[in-house]
């Protein structure tokens, strides 16, 4: 069986732990049909209505939908296009989640930026919560299944960091996705624009593969110096998850069956709590990174170890995490 596949992850189906917790989902992702990982609205519904009480989701840029023509610093608008037809139809089917929140593309270094912000703000209203523009900068980008190519030394541009306080100016969120080696550089930037909040996502994705294959150990000692150092700028908030990446080097998704919700949370705790820990429920939220992390396991099995994970807190700090923070952030 092909690992990711309906029939593989099938192989473990477990009952649904708390199946009454309110959930916002805040980051997956959407193709149009024959485009990227073929995740779109119909398979998402699929997921968030697998058993948990997933109510509103919130999309995160992937390059989906795009204009093919008109102005180039304008076709990203394309893709908050796309999304907002998609939580247009979300919002007409009972029971099921409803996309309420979109956060697009844009060059955070362009001239024409306020233009392109503007664009969104046309196409998706009030669904438009902020921008992604990812820091992400492999530095073995072949051994990697997704490897970010952001230009070097983006955090310190100064047309980017204009870009980025504009966004706090304008009331909108910055999310960006990076790895567990630039967790510095974006401390920095954080500092430098404290008017703008700022959503780290996937913990700053902690690699296991290439020449980090087997050092998962050492990075988490080194990551948790450095989050706590992040933690210290009020303006970051936290996406927890998307740990199941394949470049996290868990490598399920190359196992014969997925993990289970044990398996995933024994081996994924530690993270969570220390990022917990340092920022506090309140500066956290639980997410899914669909359809990525279903290269690892199902929907339904992820939420039951995060819920594991967190079993501990109270039911008001579970709140916020599975709920309270994201609808703070992105004003759902």
């Amino acid at each position: 069986m092909q690992p990711g596949s309906q029939e593989w992850l099938d192989q473990v189906v477990e009952e649904v732990v708390d199946p009454d917790q309110r959930i916002v989902d805040p980051h997956h992702h959407l193709w149009p049909p024959g485009a990227g990982l073929l995740y779109g609205l119909d398979d998402l519904h699929r997921d968030t209505g697998d058993g948990h009480n997933v109510e509103l989701t919130v999309f995160a840029e992937c390059g989906a939908g795009y204009r093919t023509d008109g102005p180039s610093h304008l076709r990203c608008v394309g893709e908050t296009e796309f999304v907002a037809a998609a939580a247009a139809a979300s919002a007409t089917k009972p029971g099921q989640a409803t996309i309420a929140g979109i956060v697009s593309s844009a060059d955070l270094r362009s001239d024409e930026l306020d233009e392109v912000l503007d664009a969104h703000l046309t196409a998706g209203g009030e669904l438009f919560k902020g921008i992604r523009h990812s820091g992400a900068r492999a530095i073995e980008p072949e051994a990697l299944r997704i490897p970010g190519r952001a230009q070097a030394g983006l955090y310190q541009d100064p047309d980017f960091r204009r870009g980025v306080r504009l966004l706090g100016q304008r009331g909108l969120t910055y999310d960006t996705w990076q790895y567990h080696y630039q967790l510095a550089e974006f401390a920095e930037l954080a500092t430098a624009i404290p008017d703008t909040v700022m959503v780290l996502d996937h913990f700053s994705t902690p690699l296991g593969v290439g020449q980090f294959a087997g050092k998962l150990d050492e990075v988490f000692e080194t990551w948790t110096d450095e989050i706590a150092t992040v933690a210290q700028q009020p303006n970051v908030v936290a996406k927890l998850g998307g740990l199941a990446m394949p470049d996290n080097g868990y490598g399920w998704d190359q196992a014969e069956r997925p993990p289970t919700s044990d398996e995933f949370a024994a081996a994924q705790r530690r993270w969570y709590l220390r990022a917990i820990e340092v920022l506090g429920p309140d500066r956290c939220m639980l997410e899914s990174n669909f359809p990525v992390d279903r290269f690892s396991l199902s929907y339904r099995t992820m939420w039951n170890g995060l819920k594991k994970i967190v079993a501990d807190f109270s039911d008001a700090e579970r709140d916020a995490m599975f709920w309270g923070t994201a609808e703070r952030v992105y004003r759902l």
